[in-house]
């Protein structure tokens, strides 16, 4: 009963290293009803941005109220799906004349995209950065911008509209893009490191294996105050972050051994497309987990990407393919980059799954919008979007569910009960009808 707690915002300290740590039981105050619970678990937002719409015949699970029958592109889930909706009719009118610019710019906006080619550019505040206005503040980062494309062309990119639409997700302003982070190295100094300009840190880095080694001295005091759970957690944690360290280092060290360039990627970074994703998946998570933000967004390509998927047999750039002109060999092809991007975002879905947290796990604790900003993407529409929201938001989210709306219903109003469920009430976004916070209401159980 005279048990201390040790703060919530506890870190690991060493020399240029700053490790916030996840929830603990030792953060719990004793002799409290919440002992054995999430202690008034912790609520997350995150979006994944999927580039260039879909074969929505290949999308739109087979059954029409549930998730008993999933789709082509959509099967990898099969482990997660009592997490996840699935959500039909969904539109972004105001990514219209129809662009890929406009269906980056529009997706987390629901804004109309000023048409210009220079610095006067105007979007509108994004949702993400309205949830870090309201919850941001309580973290060490407000957000996390990621993505996977490092390059960022400027000038007109498409149709009229400046290359800043289509290289960034998020705004935190009408005239303030923040650009996303593809390095997995930059990423994670940024949620552990200490700071300190890029050279400082290299230093660092050549005097220590890991940023870890830092923080040894510090974790076993800590240690010596936990008990036998905690430890285990810390370990596991602590473990976790060692290792996309690991990958990390093994990236870089494969880069200088094979130095052959590639312009949509990063040096420095895992050559496969894959082992790259998981990587900044797992960023993601480590950053959920010690509490480091409770806001990320994640481009898995950019709009107008030519990258091509080799790993899932497809030698053909992704935009040419999916101006497919109603090729069926196109479409399939299509299909298969659409499928692979989804089974990362599931195995994502996997490791928050089975990432304890409180009494459940860390994707009880969180919401994910992964979608696109594009339906057909040979017509340039902006209607029957793909659009999945997984996770429980600390028991306001159900799963399983297949909702189809009868008529096209805004995205806006998504985002509206997004931000609801994680503790962000507004009333108007973008191109609402108004606050809806029942958006799921149809299929609750």
């Amino acid at each position: 009963m005279t048990k201390k707690s040790i703060p919530r915002r506890t870190f690991l300290k060493g020399v240029g290293a700053s490790l916030s740590l996840p929830l603990l039981e030792a953060m719990i105050p004793a002799a409290t009803a919440m002992t054995k619970t999430a202690a008034n678990p912790v609520k997350r937002l995150g979006y994944v941005y999927m580039p260039m719409g879909c074969d929505i015949t290949r999308w739109t699970p087979g059954s029409e109220k549930n998730l008993d029958t999933l789709s082509p592109i959509l099967d990898s889930l099969s482990p997660v799906k009592d997490k996840i909706s699935i959500l039909t009719n969904m539109e972004l009118k105001p990514a219209y004349p129809g662009s890929h610019a406009t269906s980056n710019s529009a997706f987390l906006s629901a804004a109309r995209a000023k048409v210009t080619e220079s610095t006067d550019y105007y979007l509108g505040t994004t949702a993400d950065q309205v949830a870090a206005q309201h919850i941001g503040q309580q973290t060490q980062l407000p957000s996390l911008e990621l993505a996977m494309d490092l390059l960022q062309t400027v000038g007109q990119c498409d149709n009229g509209y400046a290359c800043v639409y289509q290289n960034n997700l998020s705004w935190s302003s009408p005239t303030t893009p923040l650009p996303a982070e593809a390095h997995p190295r930059l990423v994670f100094e940024n949620l552990f490191g200490e700071g300190g300009t890029p050279a400082q840190r290299q230093a660092a880095l050549r005097k220590r294996a890991s940023l870890l080694d830092s923080v040894t001295e510090d974790m076993r005091r800590l240690k010596r105050e936990l008990g036998a759970n905690d430890r285990e957690k810390l370990t596991e944690y602590l473990d976790s972050i060692r290792e996309v360290e690991r990958r990390i280092q093994k990236a870089e060290s494969d880069t200088k051994d094979n130095p052959l360039p590639d312009l949509d990627r990063p040096t420095g970074v895992p050559a496969a497309y894959a082992d790259h994703a998981r990587l900044m998946f797992d960023l993601q998570l480590l950053a959920y987990q010690g509490d480091i933000t409770r806001i990320s967004t994640f481009q898995l390509a950019r709009e107008t990407s030519n990258r091509s998927y080799p790993e899932v047999g497809v030698a053909t750039p992704h935009h040419p393919l999916s101006h497919h002109g109603g090729n069926a060999e196109k479409i399939a092809q299509m299909a298969k980059i659409n499928a692979f991007h989804v089974s990362l975002f599931a195995e994502y879905l996997e490791k928050l799954a089975a990432t304890p947290e409180g009494s459940g796990s860390l994707l009880d604790n969180v919401l994910i919008l992964y979608g696109s900003g594009m339906g057909n993407p040979n017509n340039h529409d902006h209607t029957n979007l793909p659009t999945i929201v997984a996770g429980g938001a600390a028991g306001g989210m159900q799963g399983n569910r297949h909702i189809t709306y009868d008529k096209p219903t805004p995205l806006a109003n998504l985002h509206l009960t997004l931000l609801d469920k994680v503790g962000v009430p507004i009333e108007s976004f973008g191109d609402s009808d108004g606050m809806i916070s029942e958006l799921f209401q149809p299929l609750s159980m």
